[in-house]
């Protein structure tokens, strides 16, 4: 049976120094229609997709020459478009939050299922933007301003950096200002309406989406009226809208 046409143009590097992990990858990839690279060592990788784009970067931390974390702010530096999916080993929450804030798009806890990373690709190609709707509305609740037609994101006039999910996962919630808005509906509006892995990444986009607000808020010179995320215990989150004037 050939391999599924959909991603048979989707270019991904592998940047993994242990042999088994990297032949398995390697193998699985193409076995599934993907055009694979994999490269041992940081360096090699960076000169790699210097001189020849990718779409995909798969990248473990634990590398012989360098540390994942760093390749990740010098791909997202370089290609703000770059899919990036971090393999480690590195369970931590601390240190996934690490790697969120570098730039990764994703992660996955060595050892994992070639399935489940499949299934991941497939669910982030699926969402990657391929046009900006033109009936989307700036949303405004107090002085924090959601643009998802431009993608932008402003407290007080002045605009902040987010990461692709934590934009998508501020919109979904402003969208449903007030509302309570579950774990499940979050996890199919952000990730993919079929994910069926752990919601742990939901938990470290929210916390670092919390961090960023809060830090653009304190850099403020006249403090923001802002909405507050709130947990909802066994259930999900809600924005609760800040005092209009």
């Amino acid at each position: 049976m050939p391999a599924p046409a959909p991603q048979d143009r989707t270019r991904v590097l592998v940047i993994e120094d242990d042999d088994t992990i990297g032949r398995h990858l390697e193998t699985g990839l193409r076995g599934s229609g993907y055009s694979c690279t994999w490269c041992r060592t940081g360096a090699s990788g960076l000169a790699q997709i210097g001189n020849n784009p990718q779409d995909v970067v798969l990248l473990d931390l634990g590398l012989p020459d360098t540390d994942g974390i760093d390749i990740a702010r010098q791909l997202r530096s370089r290609f703000p478009d770059l899919l990036i999916v971090i393999l480690t080993a590195r369970s931590d929450e601390i240190d996934v939050i690490a790697g969120l804030d570098a730039g990764a798009d994703d992660y996955l806890v060595k050892p994992f299922s070639l399935t489940v990373l499949l299934a991941r690709l497939r669910a982030h190609l699926r969402r990657r933007p391929t046009g900006t709707p033109p009936d989307e509305t700036p949303i405004r609740l107090g002085d924090l301003t959601v643009d998802p037609a431009a993608r932008r994101c402003l407290i007080a006039g002045n605009e902040i950096a987010l990461r692709p999910k934590e934009f998508e996962l501020l919109t979904a919630l402003a969208q449903h200002a007030g509302t309570a808005v579950s774990r499940e509906t979050l996890m199919a509006q952000v990730w993919d309406e079929n994910w069926f892995g752990p919601t742990k990444t939901l938990d470290v986009t929210m916390a670092s989406l919390r961090r960023r607000l809060h830090e653009a808020a304190a850099s403020s010179p006249v403090p923001p009226r802002l909405p507050a995320i709130t947990t909802l215990r066994g259930h999900g989150y809600r924005l609760d809208l800040a005092d209009q004037d």
